[in-house]
């Protein structure tokens, strides 16, 4: 029998994460499908899920709703993740399309692979978010006008795919497809090295100039207060690019220092110059 056509508007969808980034999916797709579910482990965040009406139902058991979706999104860290994709087939036993938006791909479209035939998975990501990861910091605006970043796996689907576009246009969101391995090399450049070195600045910088700490160094230091236990699967998932990335990073570093040391002012001029014109090719001008 030939499957139907998905439509977003008669989909039951299982947010498996009401965090920032699972609960700002929900605000946005609240009252644009049949039926909305949310699971998450933390008391306090099923509470204010359910007293604000974010979900149609929330559980912490993912076998209590799990069963009730034909489309559920993974929103929790990436090792979260990878855990669910292997209880999965315990707690679905029906098909249905299976998406994450965790922020690395090859570790979790590997892991998609390994899942049973009645299930059509793709990996996803949108490139957005806070540092705050909690579900009361969750806004329906998220996601709009972000890149969201799909990794289709080789036995993906038509239908999956038109549900991931559908979905994306709901959010908002700018769709674009490539692969697992080129999304973990990009976002090691572009999201996981920013975040070290926000780390690295915050730990160089003594705790008694806290009281000069201006906008510059807010802005520049801001990624290090993103939870821990959110970025430590991130960058243990991304190692392979990570660390050319760190060195590329340590390079630079050892060059303008090696600039002052010497007192070279012409290549430290030039170092300024280029990383000006490199920001504006990366960010616009």
């Amino acid at each position: 029998m030939k499957e139907e056509p998905f439509s977003l508007a008669s989909a039951k969808i299982a947010i498996l994460g009401l965090g920032l980034m699972g609960g700002s999916l929900a605000l946005a797709l609240r009252g644009k499908c049949a039926a909305l579910f949310g699971i998450d482990p933390d008391p306090a965040t099923l509470e204010l899920a359910r007293r604000q009406n974010i979900v149609d139902q929330a559980e912490a058991d993912p076998a209590k709703l799990l069963p009730q979706a034909d489309l559920i999104i993974l929103a929790a860290p990436v090792p979260g993740i990878l855990h669910l994709l292997k209880e999965l087939p315990a707690l679905m036993p029906h098909p249905c399309l299976v998406m994450d938006i965790g922020s690395t791909k090859a570790a979790i479209v590997q892991a998609m692979e390994d899942l049973p035939p009645r299930f059509d998975p793709l990996g996803g990501h949108p490139i957005c978010g806070k540092e705050k990861l909690s579900l009361a910091h969750a806004e329906r605006t998220l996601y709009y006008g972000a890149p969201f970043l799909l990794t289709p796996l080789p036995r993906t689907s038509p239908r999956a795919l038109s549900a991931a576009s559908q979905l994306i246009e709901t959010l908002g969101a700018r769709e674009t497809r490539l692969s697992a391995a080129e999304h973990d090399r990009i976002l090691a450049s572009t999201s996981h090295l920013p975040f070290l070195l926000s780390c690295a600045l915050a730990l160089a910088t003594p705790a008694a100039v806290a009281p000069f700490v201006g906008p510059g160094y807010r802005s520049a230091s801001r990624l290090a207060d993103t939870p821990a236990s959110m970025m430590l699967g991130v960058l243990q998932t991304n190692r392979q690019n990570l660390i050319p990335a760190l060195e590329a990073l340590q390079d630079e570093l050892a060059l303008l220092t090696d600039a002052l040391i010497q007192d070279d002012s012409e290549t430290l001029q030039a170092s300024l110059l280029a990383a000006q014109a490199r920001y504006r090719q990366l960010v616009g001008g």
